[in-house]
């Protein structure tokens, strides 16, 4: 075994070495948990309609549904991030995914749509303590030059949990009901949280941002790589001065508060279409009297677009810049629903518009994400991606209740899809104009090592 001579930091002996089979795992480990988030979030659109058959609940009631599992979400998110940054990542990972996995099988034995609510609610209290750390996780076991990589690869989890949502649904739900999906949807986080506890390390950057015991840090690199292993007393503190309550007015302070809010913005109009699309496009198919198989290939398909958006964004984002490539991102979404609103009655036509839709959108939010890990620190990064993605929740939340409010309405599909084209235009007006506050607009270009054009 070659030890590193020189006295280092572990995020300096990091940064200087290729990826290993280790580190790599263990990306591949908080992207397990992303999946398993998009599964319990796509989920519950399918399973919409036969629950209100279950319950004798109209469909156009359960936006309480869908919002309350978002303001769950987002209350988790902007409290453990900060407690994660302040105790660490890997037991706030695993108590969230166990939280979770609990409420999912809970919610396959509701009796009555109080019950639902309040189920969903709970459900989303994990989900949001488990997203910000699996970013900053695997963000902190990979080179800085990775770090967006390491991002768009997380965020892909979300897409294929879909996917395999619509797929396990068409399969399972005629033959077992809808209470079989969130069998799986509880017990498979069960199983990730025990696999978690026994083969997640704790961030090793964080560790060492913390001056922790240099014999624990230098175990941890010997696990990363043979060639990564360093002598304990060798190894350096990264001598952070920064508190270690880490309050969110750090998110604002030395220069990032205009980052920070350019970086919320776009992020919540993003997840607002997000979640109108998982959450009501089935539903607006069905009025479109399209079959319900309709709406299941259509979910799938925004899906599989995501994926391939997501896996793509990173290396977009490092070839014609952050910048360009968001804002084209967004424009483009807009264009599509636009199109979609008058062509949703053609079969063909909407699902190749629903596949545009998913690499944009979803990998749209691939990019926020890997901006956001990118332009925090590591003593900041979970309190910043919690934050994020509670503001970012907002939005979420607005998104299905404004599709239940539009239906109350009597809103044409037409009118709500086009409704639904404000929250991508707003997205790309403030990435647009985000070029023109200087010292800022470098956070859409940071990442790709070149400036916003």
């Amino acid at each position: 075994m070659q030890l590193e001579t020189a006295s280092s930091t572990a995020s300096e002996i990091i940064d200087r070495h290729p990826l290993s089979r280790f580190q790599a795992g263990i990306v591949g480990l908080c992207a397990l948990v992303v999946v398993l988030d998009g599964f319990d979030t796509q989920c519950i659109g399918f399973l919409a309609p036969p629950i209100s058959k279950t319950l004798n609940v109209p469909l156009k009631a359960f936006g309480p549904v869908f919002g309350f599992g978002l303001v769950g979400l987002m209350i988790s998110s902007m409290t453990m991030g900060p407690v994660a940054d302040r105790w660490g990542r890997k037991w706030p990972l695993v108590f969230s995914t166990f939280t979770f996995a609990i409420f999912a099988l809970l919610t396959s034995r509701v009796t009555s749509f109080d019950q639902l609510i309040v189920f969903r609610f709970l459900t989303g209290l994990g989900l949001g303590g488990a997203l910000p750390n699996a970013f900053a996780l695997a963000a902190e076991y990979v080179p800085k030059r990775m770090i967006a990589l390491s991002a768009t690869t997380v965020s892909a989890g979300m897409p294929v949990g879909a996917l395999l949502a619509g797929l396990i649904s068409s399969v399972m739900l005629p033959k077992w009901g809808w209470q079989s999906i969130f069998y799986v949807g509880g017990i498979l986080p069960l199983l990730v949280a025990l696999i978690l506890i026994a083969k997640l390390p704790e961030s090793v950057r964080f560790l060492n941002e913390r001056a922790a015991d240099p014999r624990k840090i230098a175990a941890i690199m010997a696990r990363i790589s043979p060639e990564l292993a360093v002598a304990p007393d060798q190894l350096l503190a990264s001598h952070n001065d920064r508190r270690k309550d880490v309050p969110v007015k750090d998110l604002f302070t030395e220069g990032r508060a205009m980052g920070t809010l350019l970086l919320w913005f776009p992020y919540a109009m993003n997840l607002l279409l997000l979640y109108f699309i998982i959450s009501w496009l089935p539903s607006l198919l069905r009025q479109n009297s399209m079959p319900v198989s309709a709406g299941v290939a259509a979910i799938s398909v925004f899906s599989l677009g995501g994926i391939i958006g997501s896996i793509g964004q990173g290396p977009l984002m490092k070839s014609v810049g952050s910048y360009s490539t968001m804002l084209g991102e967004f424009l483009f979404c807009t264009f599509c629903i636009g199109l979609l609103a008058f062509n949703a009655s053609s079969f063909r036509v909407m699902i190749g518009l629903v596949f545009f839709l998913g690499c944009c959108v979803q990998g749209a939010q691939a990019g926020l994400n890997a901006l956001v890990v990118g332009f925090y620190s590591t003593p900041m990064r979970s309190t910043g991606m919690g934050w994020a993605s509670a503001i970012g929740r907002i939005g979420s939340i607005v998104g299905p209740v404004l599709g239940g409010v539009l239906l109350s309405m009597a809103f044409s599909t037409r009118q709500i899809f086009l409704s639904a084209a404000g929250p991508a235009l707003c997205a790309a007006v403030a990435v647009f104009f985000s070029y023109w506050l200087r010292g800022n607009a470098a956070i859409y270009a940071k990442l790709a090592g070149r400036k916003a054009q």
